[in-house]
């Protein structure tokens, strides 16, 4: 497809309160992104659509073009049995997928709605034991304090707890109960760290949050739970209820790491493109923080050209704010390709979501077959519907 004038600038993948959020709330996102020049938004929360609405409304108030997507972590089940790291680098078979272009308003139906209840459900039971661990730790100490799930729940999360609320909120009680005393939280917590120096600031709250997780929660913690695998639906489930929403399955390229490294999954793009398309995958997403710009050309290009969706984002889903506007692990922007491959990809879908808005077949239908032999008149479409609002 041929570039448009000044390609707008596209962030197609940020979490928001309704998962966990760098951002204060919802609006806080969108002000950043049109404060930088960011015109195409794409919501893309953990197992949630509770904001899309909000989300449509106030994008479209601030004349930017809003995406509604979701992210879900699925299992594999060949992969696992055989080793193969997919895109989780820890955990083989682990399966992040998200959905692109979903209805809004959200229209799923059981069984979809029941079984995207369930995963929810199922997240939130694996940490409030994760809660359950960390105040039975808090007591070995004689912290005199202790964390309250409800609490967290209902004013910290927008219903979906995260390991990441508790990170929080042992930090804000640390620093209550303290009093903000530098020496004494900086004790306390390397006391419960099992005499680990922490290495951040103390009014590093991202770092410190960070620390925390990966000192408790994470695998070898003292309040770490592992994830029952009732708690990840097979992929060919998931891409059911991306499907039941009416999105579009998505595979999140986890790319190059800082060593250079790959997971095994991934380290020969054409191969993974042929089993994704296998698998009825015919769209992909890289969060380009992660990856350096050398891999994005390669691997996003190859994908592209090879008749995939293609879009970025950048998270936003730990403590630490970054740039709305997107960049590569080198802090570079993006190349003029790279930015021309991210707008077509969200094109499609604009122009794919609109089509369902209708109750009509979009880019990818209800049973997962793209469009793809058209995608150039979704990229026209798109890039009208695009225009017309942030113009």
């Amino acid at each position: 497809m041929g570039t448009y004038s000044k390609l707008p600038n596209v962030n197609a993948h940020l979490h928001t309160p309704f998962s966990f959020s760098a951002f204060e709330n919802l609006t806080d996102a969108l002000e950043r992104a049109s404060d930088e020049n960011v015109s195409v938004v794409g919501i893309n929360d953990f197992y949630s659509l509770d904001g899309y609405e909000e989300w449509d409304k106030e994008s479209r108030r601030r004349h930017l073009y809003p995406l509604f997507n979701i992210e879900f972590i699925s299992l594999q089940q060949e992969d696992r049995d055989n080793g193969i790291r997919v895109n989780d680098p820890n955990n083989p078979g682990r399966t992040y997928i998200s959905g692109k272009g979903l209805s809004c308003p959200p229209a799923l139906k059981d069984p979809f709605a029941s079984q995207l209840a369930g995963v929810r459900a199922e997240s939130n039971a694996q940490v409030k034991e994760m809660c359950d661990r960390l105040n039975l730790l808090l007591k070995a100490f004689d912290a005199g304090f202790h964390i309250d799930f409800k609490t967290v729940e209902s004013e910290m999360s927008k219903g979906l707890v995260r390991e990441r609320h508790l990170a929080k909120a042992l930090r804000m009680y640390t620093c209550i109960h303290f009093k903000n005393e530098a020496k004494d939280i900086k004790h306390f917590l390397e006391k419960i760290f099992n005499g680990k120096r922490l290495k951040a600031d103390i009014f590093d709250y991202a770092g410190v949050e960070n620390e925390i997780r990966g000192n408790l929660l994470k695998s070898g913690g003292a309040a770490f739970v592992p994830e029952d695998p009732k708690a990840f639906l097979p992929l060919e489930d998931v891409c059911r209820i991306i499907l039941g929403a009416g999105g579009i399955p998505t595979y999140p390229f986890l790319g190059d790491d800082a060593g250079g490294g790959f997971t095994d999954f991934e380290q020969d793009v054409e191969k993974a493109a042929e089993t994704l398309k296998q698998r009825g995958i015919f769209a992909a997403e890289f969060i380009t923080t992660r990856n350096s710009t050398e891999v994005l050309e390669k691997y996003a290009g190859y994908l592209h050209d090879n008749g995939f969706v293609v879009t970025f984002g950048t998270e936003h889903n730990t403590p630490a704010m970054e740039p709305v506007l997107l960049h590569t692990r080198e802090k570079a922007l993006l190349t003029e390709r790279l930015k021309q491959i991210n707008y077509d990809g969200a094109c499609v879908i604009a122009a794919h979501q609109a089509l369902v808005r209708k109750g009509k077949a979009g880019y990818v239908n209800a049973t997962g077959k793209a469009d793809s032999a058209n995608r150039n008149s979704y990229i026209k479409k798109g890039n009208e519907l695009i225009q017309d609002i942030i113009r």
